[in-house]
């Protein structure tokens, strides 16, 4: 199995910067774009693991293979139009509250709470990033070995609240997968303990990833409008507010990537000085760069079965839209220094990407194709196919009943 290049020296492009920017004074500026570009790179090329996903959900099967009952097919999480829709509103109302949080209480307290949460969220995700990583490493005589128990527990809290009763927590799990839950729950409780930056940036990173790969917008559409709403979500509560910066300044939690100024601590505070970039900078437009990676890929004819994320096909929509970020990226930075002013990093990547996809679609003569390429498509036809079956039945009911009542008539 061949390699891509590209994949392999953005995986060591992380690993380098986030291990020598603590010994060697990297700008800033450099150590972002390149950051936050092989992270996005490795992670989209990662999520084309959900097109062999949502051919299984749509039943489709491996040359040779059996076709998996619908029970059994995986469930891919696909944003509807209406959760678009409502997402800036809800992003808003969290923030919000964060803000509130943090002017009548306690920051200490929020900090421990908002850290407590996303030291389990976080320490799930490096487990699944870290997981094939072990894999590779221990003997496969090991690393193999599956540890499975069926665990559901029923609960009398409401739907809403609780989810569906009963709670599914069944294991289903490699002995790779408990060494890498283990490992990652030691370095969680390190992190929780001494908050350092690099940590932190570690299991920002894994959220990055993992969140990218296991996500999917559905459509361009859907995506076009999420970034749209979150274009004016930002602008508002960066340049409306204080609201945005005084959160993320005083949030001290793996929400943001953090990158050192310099190594030199500041003789007042006796740390060194760090500039970050929240997640959500990186997360949402990566979502929308995976979709359009998949729809290369779909246009490509790449086979769905098995996944390999380093088959080689020509990438137009994908590396055009990467390239536009990184220049979208490299915008905010030169405002942000120029003006010395927090900036919306979505008021110049948001254009940046759905301008970019759009002139590659008309360049191409694609635009028809790119609007409606679809990944929730076979779920609507489903519906289609079961509301036709409805009324098949209801249909011969109805037959079924006049001609008992005919019956009836010539009996009388």
């Amino acid at each position: 199995m061949g390699y891509n290049p590209l994949i392999v020296t953005s995986n060591l492009a992380i690993i380098a910067l986030w291990g020598l920017c603590q010994f060697i004074p990297i700008p800033y500026v450099v150590n972002l774009l390149v950051l936050v570009t092989s992270i996005l790179y490795v992670a989209c090329h990662d999520s084309l693991v959900l097109r062999e996903e949502q051919a299984l959900a749509r039943g489709e099967t491996p040359a040779g293979g059996e076709k998996l009952a619908v029970i059994d097919r995986p469930q891919v999480e696909t944003l509807k139009k209406e959760d678009a829709m409502q997402f800036p509103l809800m992003g808003s109302a969290s923030l919000f509250s964060l803000y509130i949080a943090f002017k009548f209480f306690d920051p200490q307290t929020v900090n421990l709470i908002i850290s407590g949460y996303f030291g389990l969220v976080g320490c799930a995700a490096m487990t699944a990033t870290m997981a094939p990583l072990f894999g590779m490493i221990l003997p496969s005589s090991i690393s193999k070995v599956e540890i499975k128990k069926e665990i559901k527990i029923k609960h009398p809290l409401p739907e809403f609240i609780g989810g569906e009763s009963p709670w599914d927590l069944s294991i289903d799990a490699t002995l790779a997968d408990v060494v890498a839950f283990i490992a990652s729950a030691v370095f969680t409780g390190v992190y929780l303990k001494t908050k350092h930056w690099t940590l932190n940036n570690v299991l920002g990173i894994s959220f990055c990833l993992q969140g990218i790969s296991r996500f999917s917008l559905g459509t361009y559409k859907i995506g076009a409008i999420l970034l749209i709403g979150l274009f004016f979500y930002d602008i508002f509560w960066v340049f409306g507010t204080e609201v945005m910066v005084t959160v993320a300044k005083n949030v001290d939690g793996p929400i943001k990537i953090l990158f050192p100024r310099s190594l030199v601590p500041n003789a007042e505070t006796g740390k060194i000085e760090l500039s970050l970039l929240g997640l959500g900078d990186i997360v949402i437009p990566g979502f929308f760069l995976a979709l359009l990676l998949r729809f290369d890929a779909h246009n490509a004819k790449v086979p769905y079965f098995p996944t390999d994320v380093h088959y080689s096909f020509p990438k137009p929509y994908f590396h055009s839209c990467l390239f536009a970020y990184f220049l979208g990226m490299g915008m905010t930075m030169f405002v942000m220094i120029y003006f010395q002013a927090a900036q919306p990093a979505l008021l110049y990547l948001v254009p940046a990407c759905l301008g970019s996809s759009l002139l590659c679609a008309l360049v191409r003569g694609e635009m028809k194709e790119l609007f409606e390429y679809s990944e929730e498509e076979e779920e609507e036809e489903e519906e289609e196919e079961k509301k036709e079956e409805e009324k098949k039945e209801e249909k011969a009911e109805d037959e079924t009943t006049a001609k008992k009542d005919e019956d009836a008539k010539k009996d009388d």
